[in-house]
């Protein structure tokens, strides 16, 4: 082993170490834990040529080293591996989203798994598709002037939405569903939108207006601005890596618009590490951002994990990688 790829273990090893364990990491503590085949004056030498590089540093005297995020950038770019998930831990991701019956449904519990899996916030952007088009519409009577129009996509999500005091028979309401359903069943969404936009105002009674632009509301084409968030409990537990308050951190996390465009220009199959400054947000300059992209040739999407910069890097990036897969998978189906 060159000198250069020993050094790189020792780096390897403190990063590792520090975000396990929170603490300076010293030469002795690389000496009992970690089987690096050098004696602790060299590991000593080796800590100090990485401080002079800029990788590690001393918080106070008499301490451990711990990584500067030059150092946590060369961890994730040449040290970091994205390992497969282990057969257990695929069969339990399987089985917490098999059953889910929607791209909502799907969306909502990968992303309060990812959560879950790396202690991190988690972000999913829902698949936008052009190509979505309406399979079923339905006009359901509640009783007490009340009713549910339900709406189903060919990508399998559901949309309800119920409305009140609808002065409307049912003769009146079937009809009217007939109607509705040949303008909207196999259309696109943006063609949905065009064709009721053009017929609103040409219907004579509220009752006709409401359900329309109630259905102009469900079709509404803006997936690519919608983004889920679970996970947010998790900077709490972490507030000590921050130096200052997570206030801007939680602010950021409600800039949808920003947050987009930092998690956004992944390609398929990537994982993408940004780290501290490299976010180009203020309010984001304590945090890593580890993002992928799932979609197929037609719909697409971003997801990501947002943490402090002494985050587990491996984990969350093997998580991001395997959460994009199966979002791909499910949306081949």
């Amino acid at each position: 082993m060159s000198t250069a790829d020993r050094r790189l273990d020792v780096l390897r090893a403190i990063v590792s170490d520090y975000v396990c364990n929170r603490e300076p990491v010293g030469s002795k503590m690389l000496v009992e834990r970690y089987d690096l085949g050098v004696s602790p004056a060299t590991i000593r030498n080796d800590m100090a040529v990485l401080e002079e590089e800029g990788l590690i540093y001393q918080p106070h005297t008499s301490a451990g080293r711990v990584p500067t995020l030059a150092g946590y950038r060369v961890f994730v770019d040449k040290l970091a591996q994205i390992k497969p998930l282990s057969a257990p831990e695929r069969r339990a991701i399987e089985s917490f989203l098999a059953d889910a019956l929607s791209v909502d449904d799907v969306i909502e519990r990968t992303v309060r798994l990812m959560a879950q899996l790396t202690r991190q916030v988690a972000i999913i952007q829902y698949p936008h598709c052009t190509q979505t088009k309406v399979l079923c519409l339905e006009i359901v009577e509640l009783g007490d002037q009340r009713l549910m129009i339900v709406l189903i996509t060919d990508n399998t999500n559901v949309e309800r939405r119920t409305l009140n005091a609808i002065t409307a028979n049912s003769a009146e309401l079937a009809q009217f569903k007939h109607v509705l359903n040949q303008l909207c069943i196999g259309k696109e969404l943006a063609q949905v939108q065009e064709i009721l936009g053009q017929h609103l105002h040409t219907w004579p009674y509220d009752f006709q207006k409401q359900i329309a632009q109630t259905i102009l509301e469900l079709t509404k084409v803006e997936a690519e601005q919608r983004l889920v968030i679970a996970g947010t409990a998790n900077l709490v537990r972490a507030e000590t890596d921050f130096q200052h308050s997570i206030v801007p951190v939680l602010d950021a996390l409600e800039e949808q618009v920003a947050l987009l465009r930092l998690i956004s220009g992944v390609q398929t199959d990537q994982v993408r590490v940004s780290i501290g400054k490299e976010n180009h947000h203020d309010g984001l300059i304590e945090t890593a951002i580890v993002a992928g992209k799932y979609g197929t040739e037609t719909t697409s999407a971003h997801l990501a994990v947002v943490g402090p910069v002494r985050m587990d890097y491996t984990a969350a990036m093997s998580t991001v990688q395997s959460l994009s897969n199966y979002l791909s998978h499910y949306l081949k189906k």
